[in-house]
């Protein structure tokens, strides 16, 4: 029996595109575009390619991570090696029984109880009935919806539904299991136990491929790591050099331009165009130094009907490796923006940069009435360079730690006569 869990070899996969030269057709030109023969000569098409030529075997027993931005091609190989889409040349040889989890939640419906989405979920995820009896009450203890096992899903919080879908695909038994993205579930403590399963299942002894953005996690579960880029192996080898390579990447994409950013969501109606960093004379910055008062400016365009939204606008820095640093938001300064002009700059003022030189990456956030309006996660890199903070000529390296404090030191002797005496 062949040591190989996974094998992979040139496979590529390609999609056709298809772009409208005109936008917006008048009634004359639809009704012509009827008419068989007499479509309309504007469309054309190109061949896109999501994977090309991505060859890699995965032993027995391995974790393997897959990283890349975002539209590197992660999410199209774990189609392909999932089944769900085929290759359009190459080829795949999956040795034992596969369980992908792909999308969170896929297969729950709406009107069933918990108690019966997690037979449904588990019998669409792969797992035979007297198998998923076995696993219920770790599932369930798992997720923490004992309480709420008889009420349909529809009225679980999005947290409850998140703990329930990932404990039901978590606690698959294949031989291979491909992971997409699970550790962006629930909350810390979630996250956490989350983290936890998964190296559960890693030290069992199944083979896992394993998508994140969340690099600590990488590192800490997996021995090797695909680097995708452009839909190419980029790097192919230890987890760390990977993890190395994957933010190199980062830093060569600090533009702080975000109008074509492809990882934006929300609801929409006010939108970030840009962020910069600026001084206090308002010059640009490429970077800070540590103890450095800067802005944060959110260059912003707001539709007239969106002029009113009670607005809050936040920025949290994370580590390269998915750490999070600090996150500030207006409302704690009890700060009201009021009418939205058209277009105009959110600013947050970080009076004292409390943090150690490297390089970090900043994400924002605009909400209103509970929504989402407008984020990007990890939109722009944020470079920090040493700074004598202290006025003492000593730099802490970031190895002592990320944050510097604004601290003092002095003694006391436990009898003051003694020191009088000195």
């Amino acid at each position: 029996m062949t040591n190989i869990a996974v094998r992979v070899e040139n496979v590529s996969k390609s999609y056709t595109i298809a772009h409208e030269g005109k936008r917006y057709r008048t009634l004359r030109e639809d009704l012509i575009a009827l008419i068989p023969g007499r479509g309309s000569p504007r469309t054309t098409r190109e061949t896109f390619w999501a994977l090309r030529d991505v060859s890699f075997e995965v032993p027995r027993g391995e974790v393997m991570g897959i990283i890349g931005r975002n539209g590197a091609g992660k999410s199209t190989l774990l189609k392909i090696l999932a089944r769900i889409t085929k290759p359009t040349t190459g080829s795949i040889d999956l040795y034992g029984r596969v369980g992908s989890l792909l999308e969170v939640g896929t297969g729950f419906h709406p009107e069933l109880t918990g108690h019966e989405n997690i037979y449904l979920s588990g019998t669409i995820l792969g797992m035979r009935r007297a198998e998923i009896a076995r696993q219920f009450d770790a599932i369930v203890d798992f997720a923490e919806v004992e309480q709420f096992l008889d009420t349909p899903v529809k009225r679980y919080s999005s947290g409850m539904y998140m703990r329930l879908a990932f404990a039901v695909a978590a606690h698959l038994e294949p031989e291979i299991l491909i992971v997409d993205e699970v550790l962006a579930v629930g909350d810390a403590a979630f996250q956490k136990k989350s983290l936890g399963k998964m190296g559960d299942v890693a030290k069992s002894g199944r083979t896992v491929l394993f998508v994140s953005h969340n690099m600590a996690a990488v590192e800490a579960l997996c021995s090797r790591a695909l680097l995708l880029e452009r839909g190419r192996t980029a790097f192919l080898g230890a987890a760390s050099e990977a993890i190395g390579r994957y933010l190199e990447q980062h830093d060569r994409s600090g533009s702080s331009s975000l109008i074509d950013h492809a990882n934006r969501y929300g609801k929409g109606g006010v939108r970030v165009t840009a962020i910069e960093l600026r001084d206090l004379d308002g010059r640009i910055l490429d970077a800070t130094i540590s103890g450095a008062t800067i802005d944060v400016a959110l260059h912003f365009t707001a539709e007239p009907s969106a002029a009113r939204l009670p607005i809050i606008a936040s920025v949290m820095l994370r580590t390269m490796t998915g750490t999070p640093v600090f996150l500030h938001h207006n409302r704690l300064t009890r700060t009201e923006f009021g009418t939205l002009p058209e277009s105009g700059m959110f600013i947050c003022r970080i009076q004292y940069v409390p943090l150690a030189a490297t390089t970090y990456l900043l994400s924002y956030s605009l909400i209103a009435h509970g929504e989402i309006i407008d984020a990007i996660d990890d939109a722009v890199p944020l470079s920090v360079a040493e700074g004598d903070v202290y006025g003492s000529g000593e730099v802490p390296p970031a190895s002592h730690g990320m944050v510097l404090i604004d601290a003092a030191w002095r003694i006391v002797a436990d009898n003051p006569m003694e020191v009088a005496h000195i």
